[in-house]
């Protein structure tokens, strides 16, 4: 059972992680690759609205899905992206990246081997990571625009889908620390954190929500 003062706490880190970008026609599209299939799902949806002619999907494996993607995130991506209609020749496969870094180096340089020419990047993550994925890629790629996109879910509903609220919020947790930490060590642009977002983590931190916080960081931000 989750504490009702967690939950709020939850809510704000959500709300946060959140950019407001509208989808808008782009060189290509980024599908960030993690546990979550609904990243697959809503790059599919956007690349049916005529949003982008490429995808890239990137990702290996991670302690979260080993198992339940053993061909690792961006095949099983890939994989789904062609159930759901997306003929192959528009997708490239990253399958190499291990973490957000990667997945923008290596998908940058996969674009260019493949000459595509890129000015815009639509960034598909999960709906927690919004925020952190974008600061990410405007530090690494700064040479074209970002619009951040997720599947559009109210987080309850999310968490829901997922089936593990404490995996959820351990997550948002773990998210929020590096926003908060990586700018420092050069991994990712600053993003100016309001006061009762950074009390939020806070408190979910010490009620231990901290499965996903950086070993060699348990400081404050």
């Amino acid at each position: 059972m989750i504490p009702t003062q967690a939950w709020a706490d939850a809510q704000r880190l959500w709300d946060f992680q959140q950019m407001g970008h509208e989808p808008r026609p782009c060189s290509v599209a980024v599908g960030l690759g993690s546990h979550d299939l609904g990243v697959a799902d809503t790059t599919v949806d956007l690349y049916r609205r005529g949003m982008m002619p490429v995808i890239v999907f990137t990702g290996a494996t991670s302690r979260t899905t080993r198992e339940r993607m053993p061909r690792g995130e961006a095949e099983h991506y890939r994989e789904r992206a062609i159930e759901l209609g997306v003929p192959s020749d528009a997708i490239l496969v990253e399958p190499r990246a291990r973490n957000t870094g990667e997945n923008i180096r290596f998908s940058r340089a996969l674009l260019e081997e493949r000459g595509v020419p890129v000015s815009s990047v639509l960034l598909v993550s999960k709906p927690y990571e919004e925020r952190r994925s974008y600061a990410t890629a405007r530090k690494l790629w700064p040479e074209v625009e970002w619009v951040s996109a997720s599947t559009p879910m109210a987080f309850a509903e999310y968490v829901d889908s997922i089936g593990d609220a404490r995996l959820v919020i351990d997550m948002l947790v773990g998210a929020q620390q590096r926003l908060m930490v990586y700018p420092r060590r050069g991994f990712m642009i600053e993003q100016a954190i309001p006061g009762n977002v950074t009390a939020a983590y806070e408190r979910l931190r010490t009620s231990g929500f901290t499965s996903r916080l950086l070993a060699d960081s348990m400081t404050r931000g």
